[in-house]
């Protein structure tokens, strides 16, 4: 996490940084606290937020598909 809100990942294996905006930072945060439930950290935001929970829904899963191409998490189907 970086002081201006935004968070970075700095990829080990090959030295790549990979770096979100504010949005994405919250993102992350959510579905940490969360456990990895993408629905619960939208609900969260969204109610946080005073959004649409569809949509942020969406932005949510915008966001872990980004993170499973970069290799930074996956998806477990229960």
């Amino acid at each position: 996490m970086l002081e201006d809100g935004h968070l970075e990942f700095l990829l080990g294996d090959t030295g790549r940084r990979i770096r979100c905006g504010r949005i994405g930072a919250a993102v992350w945060m959510a579905l940490r606290q969360h456990e990895g439930q993408c629905a619960a950290a939208a609900d969260m935001l969204a109610e946080l937020w005073d959004i649409d929970p569809v949509n942020m829904r969406a932005e949510v899963d915008i966001w872990v598909e980004e993170w499973c191409d970069a290799g930074l998490v996956r998806v477990e189907l229960p």
